[in-house]
């Protein structure tokens, strides 16, 4: 999984919110590379007219972004280069790009600031809290997004190299496998949820037995799997029901679809019968 690659393509989202509420026309920002980080790099810019802030390291502390990504809250200025409420190490940049007013908002996934995003003017107006709000709507989006990569990327390391000989190593895989199910539903970016979706038809066919037949038996729609590999997990109907965001009469229906075509009567043999058949792990 590109997760660079998706995270940029989340920022890029992000900042094109921000742009769309008409309130803030110059957007920019970054994420930091790595947990604990001491700096970001503007790395996506949306309405510029320049490169001047393209790549610029920013350091905690330091300047509007610095200081928002220290603190972990919102901060604005009037006047970038005559503000007394930062420092100046950035003033050659923002002014390359003839910004006066500037917000800064933090993006915080489980309780660590992420990245930094901005928003801008090129006159020196007052930014009020129309501008701010739609700074941090944009900012709540991408910190889902986030934190939407961060699970699947649990989720993948989980489901690493699992001892067959050994139930339990199993049990989390299935566990792993029907939230990874769940999870890639909800993602919008859609090479991520075609790469979860195959990780889940590995997990499924590394765990068939070789006596398997080399295809299915049967076809199940997606959301029938979906429904059946959150049964064999252990979850009730209602469970799953919150975990793939369907109505349970919905949840019901999809199970009695997928029991029909695997000619099971009960819950345990159709999972047990889709296992048989590489369906599910």
């Amino acid at each position: 999984m590109d997760g660079s690659r998706g995270e940029a393509m989340d920022m890029r989202a992000a900042l094109l919110r921000m742009r769309r509420s008409g309130l803030l026309p110059v957007a920019f920002g970054g994420l930091v590379s790595s947990a604990g980080a001491q700096q970001f790099r503007i790395s996506e810019l949306a309405g510029a007219d320049t490169d001047s802030l393209r790549g610029l390291a920013v350091r905690t502390g330091n300047g509007l972004g610095g200081k928002t990504l220290a603190l972990g809250r919102p901060y604005a200025v009037t006047d970038y280069g005559s503000s007394r409420a930062i420092s100046h190490e950035y003033d050659a940049a923002v002014a390359g790009e003839g910004l006066r007013s500037v917000l800064a908002v933090p993006v915080v996934v489980h309780r660590q600031v992420r990245g930094v995003l901005y928003g801008a003017l090129r006159q020196p107006y007052a930014l009020g809290d129309r501008p701010l709000a739609a700074a941090i709507d944009a900012a709540r989006d991408l910190e889902q997004a986030l934190a939407v990569r961060d699970e699947a990327r649990r989720l993948l390391a989980s489901c690493q190299g699992p001892v067959a000989a050994d139930p339990r190593a199993w049990e989390e895989v299935r566990e792993a496998h029907a939230e990874l199910r769940a999870l890639a539903v909800r993602i919008p970016d859609q090479r991520l949820r075609q790469e979860l979706l195959t990780a889940c038809a590995r997990l499924a066919s590394a765990a068939a037995p070789a006596s398997s037949p080399a295809g299915p038996v049967v076809q199940l729609t997606p959301r029938e799997l979906d429904v059946l590999a959150s049964v064999a997990s252990g979850a009730t109907n209602s469970a799953a029901a919150v975990r793939l965001r369907l109505r349970p009469e919905t949840v019901k229906s999809y199970l009695r679809s997928a029991m029909r075509k695997l000619g099971a009567h009960t819950r345990l043999e159709a999972v047990t019968t889709a296992r048989r058949a590489g369906l599910l792990p």
